[in-house]
């Protein structure tokens, strides 16, 4: 087990969300946070680098980590796999960072189950338009792959209520200084949710 709760650190969100973002920004302006690089099966984007955003693998390659029990947790996401590797992360803990695991809930319901003083935090978009403009924006997914993303995340947006704490992904400086303010003063409780989360978390599941 890792020696104390905020060595390890969890976020996750709906696609479109804006959690890549802020996790670079939450790295970029913190030296001792690290961001954990995901193994995945799926091809890589024209603006991605392996290595950086995630390593490319094949599946054999993939299922042969799995077998080694290799990963901290894995999952399938929109038809490809996706996962964590154990000994990049102990490495940078033992160095004494705090390594950001930017995973969805399946993965965070793994992790919790042999990590159970990690941190969870799960970021929400302002609104069901705003997710939707912001899929649209990214120009990186066909119209169908942006349904599936949508879809998806009604049903994500659901499990916000199993994190430690939630916030609102509308404005990246003030969404992380909440993130580095709540972990700072983090004593085993977990942060309320608020009516405006609330409603939003609601009206996904209209």
């Amino acid at each position: 087990m890792l020696p104390k709760n905020k060595s390890l650190l969890i976020i996750s969100a709906p696609s479109g969300t804006g959690k890549t973002t802020v996790v670079r920004k939450l790295i970029q302006d913190k030296p001792n946070m690290v961001a954990s690089v995901s193994y995945t099966t799926r091809s890589k984007r024209d603006n991605e680098i392996d290595g950086d955003d995630y390593r490319f693998v094949s599946i054999p390659v993939f299922e042969a980590m799995v077998a080694e029990h290799a990963f901290f947790e894995y999952a399938e996401v929109f038809g490809n796999f996706y996962g964590t590797p154990k000994k990049e992360v102990e490495a940078s803990i033992k160095e004494g960072k705090t390594v950001i695991l930017e995973i969805d809930w399946q993965g965070a319901n793994q992790v919790r189950k042999t990590e159970p003083n990690c941190l969870t935090l799960f970021l929400i978009p302002p609104s069901k338009e705003e997710l939707k403009k912001r899929l649209d924006k990214r120009g990186t997914d066909s119209a169908g792959e942006i349904n599936l993303r949508f879809k998806e995340a009604i049903n994500d947006i659901q499990h916000s209520i199993n994190y430690d704490a939630t916030f609102i992904n509308k404005d990246l400086e003030l969404t992380c200084d909440e993130i580095i303010n709540f972990v700072k003063q983090y004593k085993g409780l977990k942060k309320p949710i608020s009516e405006h989360e609330l409603s939003i978390i609601n009206s996904f599941k209209i």
